[in-house]
């Protein structure tokens, strides 16, 4: 069946790239709000799915573009193991429906999406160590592999994800895992954003056991993840008020993973600014909420993209207008010259010609 769907995706990409047609990828849907507005006909992913190769001692799981993530976190569970990078669903997470809902591992990768715990265990990025990829050419490629030392060269895996399709239809995925750490526990602490930006960057220069920091404008939160005696000592360490654990699980899982904290709420442009975790609170307009031990801070605000981006881009970051706003105008920080012919020149080599997802990134890709 993988071969025949595989022929299937070939033969549409092959007539496509003879055609000229633009074709947007699409799994489920649920990243379809995400970088730039894509005209084409739909090339549907979701039907490639299935778990292809699951080895817990080897803390690797390889599964296909169109899986289900919430049916993979269900087998990796079983076996006690996780994805360490916490991806976010921006869907229904609750286990219900069928194949054709909920995000797929395909969009996750191909976003680069990452949760709460991407500081401290790795980004979507850093934890694919393989891909099976279609290409603009209708060629069927294969990068990586199932371990994290068969890498060699530059690491085309690695540039896959965060590529938004632009470069080729993510077929096959393996990503690395990890076990499911023993005991967890949450602190909160109420101070101000300057406040909570100089605690998280204390605590990064100590060996603690933090896996995930959020400031939500009131109060500062810190997760806690390991063995017993080192969060405990480490929550000695810290300070601050202890909260329930389901009241932690809902507030890491579904207000700030799955973005559900009123914060986020609204069809108002939301922001994602990446800056250097040591950077003062940032003076624009509008509310902010940081993640990330200070590095990820998210923004609603009306103020002009220009406004936005200097204020970003002269404290050595960048901004990317997440969601809102006009999906058709530079929703990511404008590249300098050199990095956009590069980007140019690896959309040449993979997709020649320009079929795939154009524009999702930037207007000429």
């Amino acid at each position: 069946m993988s071969n025949d769907l595989t022929a299937e995706l070939q033969d549409r990409v092959r007539h496509a790239a003879d055609a000229a047609l633009p074709l947007r990828l699409e799994g489920n849907g649920t990243k379809s709000l995400l970088g730039r507005a894509v005209d084409g006909e739909v090339l549907a992913l979701s039907g490639h799915a299935g778990i292809l190769n699951y080895q817990p001692k080897e803390l690797v799981v390889t599964a296909r573009c169109g899986t289900p993530l919430r049916e993979i976190e269900a087998v990796l569970a079983e076996e006690g193991q996780m994805l360490p990078f916490e991806p976010p669903h921006f869907a229904d997470v609750s286990g219900g429906g069928d194949s054709t809902t909920g995000a797929t591992l395909g969009g996750t990768i191909a976003c680069g999406l990452s949760g709460p715990a991407r500081p401290y265990a790795g980004s979507a990025r850093d934890l694919v160590l393989g891909t099976r990829v279609l290409t603009g050419r209708a060629e069927v490629l294969r990068f990586g592999g199932e371990v994290m030392k068969n890498v060699a060269g530059y690491d085309i895996s690695r540039l896959m994800t965060g590529a938004f399709g632009t470069l080729g239809v993510l077929l096959d995925i393996s990503v690395k895992v990890l076990p499911i750490p023993t005991t967890g526990r949450t602190l909160v602490q109420t101070c101000s954003q300057a406040e909570a930006i100089a605690r998280m960057t204390s605590w990064a220069a100590k060996p603690l056991p933090i896996s995930a920091t959020c400031f939500d404008g009131e109060q500062l939160w810190v997760r806690l993840s390991g063995n017993h005696g080192g969060v405990s000592a480490a929550a000695e360490r810290i300070g601050g008020e202890a909260v329930d654990d389901g009241d932690a699980l809902a507030f890491w899982r579904e207000q700030i993973r799955e973005q559900r904290h009123p914060f986020f709420a609204g069809d108002g442009p939301l922001w994602r600014l990446s800056v250097p975790p040591t950077v003062a609170p940032l003076s624009l307009p509008g509310d902010q909420l940081i993640e990330w031990g200070g590095a990820q801070r998210w923004l609603r605000s009306d103020a002009s993209a220009e406004v936005i981006r200097s204020a970003v881009g002269s404290v050595g970051g960048h901004a990317m207008l997440f969601r809102g706003g006009d999906r058709r105008s530079e929703v990511f920080h404008p590249l300098p010259a050199g990095l956009m012919t590069l980007h140019r020149e690896m959309k040449r080599a993979f997709d020649p010609n320009g079929i795939l997802n154009p524009g999702r990134l930037y207007p000429a890709l």
